[in-house]
């Protein structure tokens, strides 16, 4: 299951940093909405899922209230994804 999280969190957060470049590229002059009409969805289950695989993995990794907190945080920030990987999940 860890292993499975570790994937999800790790395609949630390149997801997460393709979809903000599409919304800034979306802003230019020259840009269009496709690319975060194509992004938004991936996004959006790599999202849900790395939710529910947290809760999931919760009390296998024995995360306490405090890790817990960060490891949900980590799935809104830019880069939090690949934080929580390389501090609570190696």
């Amino acid at each position: 299951m860890l292993k499975t999280f570790r994937i999800v969190a790790l395609l949630e957060g390149i997801s997460y940093l393709l979809l903000m470049a599409a919304a800034i590229y979306k802003r230019l002059p020259e840009g269009d909405d496709y690319y975060v009409k194509l992004l938004g969805m991936p996004h959006g289950l790599l999202f849900v899922g790395y939710i529910a695989l947290a809760f999931l993995i919760k009390p296998e990794q024995k995360w306490n209230n405090k890790v817990f907190g960060i490891v949900l945080l980590a799935s809104i920030l830019p880069f939090g994804t690949f934080y929580v990987d390389k501090k609570y999940l190696k």
